[in-house]
């Protein structure tokens, strides 16, 4: 069953992207794509994924752990490590998250009684579908 979405389940965080990663199991190395990554497993995704329970060695650059098929489905698959990888070890296969650029434009409040008499007769028009709308303060 695909547990992935359940945090309340998890025994440490665990972060969410998209890298490359590999899958050995009986000799045979498969690549797949890294979705999130904890302590004490990772979620994969690929197509033709080992079935549940089948003994894996997870490999990312460096790092090569033995671990097991948690479970199999849709594409999806769930590896538990054989033993808790330690926290800085997660940090380094992890990327940092990207800055988002803030916005110091914002657009000003819109009050009745800073337009114009101008503008408040189109606004009353367009807003109100004609002549002779009004707009109350």
């Amino acid at each position: 069953m695909d547990e992935s979405n359940a945090p309340q389940n998890r025994k440490s965080p665990r972060s969410s992207f998209y890298m490359k990663a590999a899958l050995e199991c009986g000799g045979r190395q498969k690549e797949v794509r890294l979705r999130n990554l904890s302590a004490e497993g990772a979620l994969v995704e690929a197509d033709k994924l080992p079935v549940e329970g089948c003994r894996v060695l997870f490999r990312r650059e460096g790092l090569s752990v033995p671990g097991r098929v948690a479970w199999s489905a849709n594409g999806r698959a769930g590896i538990a490590f054989a033993q808790a990888l330690e926290p800085e070890v997660v940090l380094r296969h992890v990327p940092a998250p990207k800055m988002r650029a803030q916005s110091a434009a914002k657009r000003p409040p819109v009050r009745t009684s800073q337009l114009s008499d101008g503008e408040r007769k189109f606004a009353q028009e367009w807003l109100f579908g004609g002549p002779g709308a009004q707009i109350e303060d």
